[in-house]
C-alpha cells in the first residue's frame, strides 16, 4: 500500500510542479500577445517555439524525462521506503538514490534552470513573454507526457524504461 501512494504521489507531484509552472509563466506570454510585434519578434517567436516543442516538449520530456519518473515511480511502488514515499517527487525526478551520473544530471540540469529563470526574468516584454511561450509550449507537452508515461507505468503489466537507480546500470 505504501508503495502505491508513493509511486502516485511522484507522479503527481511532479505534475504538479510543471503544470504550476505552466500556470504562472502563462499571464508572462499572454501578457507578449497583447503588444505589437515587429519582425524581429516574430523572427524569434517561431523558431523558439518549434525549438521549445521539439527540443524540451518531445526529445526532453517525452523521451527522456517522462519515460524516467515513470519507471522510477513504478520502481518506488515495488521498492518503498519511507523517505522515497515522502520524497517521491524528487525521488521520480532522481534527485536521490539513483546513480550517480543520473543525480549529477539531474542536479545540473535543475540548476541551469533556475539561473535561466533568473537571467529571463530580466528580459522586458516582449522579449520574455516569447521565451516564456516557449517555455510553456515545452512544458505543457512534458506534463502530458509525464501524465500519459505515469499511468501507463502504474497501470500496465511491464513498463520496460531504466529507473536509473543504484545496481540496475547497463553494462557496458
Amino acid at each position: 500500500m505504501l508503495g502505491r501512494v508513493g509511486a502516485w504521489w511522484g507522479v503527481i507531484g511532479v505534475s504538479l510542479l510543471i503544470g504550476w509552472a505552466v500556470v504562472r509563466l502563462s499571464p508572462i506570454a499572454a501578457e507578449a500577445w497583447a503588444m505589437s510585434w515587429g519582425w524581429m519578434e516574430w523572427a524569434l517567436a517561431v523558431p523558439w517555439l518549434l525549438f521549445m516543442l521539439v527540443g524540451e516538449g518531445y526529445r526532453g520530456f517525452q523521451k527522456g524525462f517522462a519515460p524516467r519518473v515513470a519507471a522510477r515511480a513504478r520502481y518506488l511502488r515495488e521498492h518503498p521506503t519511507t523517505l522515497r514515499v515522502a520524497l517521491a517527487p524528487a525521488f521520480c525526478m532522481g534527485f536521490f538514490d539513483a546513480t550517480r551520473k543520473r543525480m549529477i544530471v539531474s542536479w545540473a540540469v535543475t540548476t541551469g534552470i533556475v539561473l535561466l529563470i533568473l537571467g529571463v526574468r530580466l528580459l522586458p516584454q516582449p522579449w520574455r513573454g516569447i521565451v516564456d511561450l516557449g517555455v510553456v509550449a515545452g512544458l505543457s507537452w512534458g506534463l502530458v507526457a509525464i501524465v500519459v508515461y505515469g499511468v501507463y507505468a502504474l497501470t500496465a503489466q511491464s513498463f520496460d524504461h531504466p529507473t536509473d537507480t543504484p545496481g540496475t546500470e547497463p553494462v557496458e
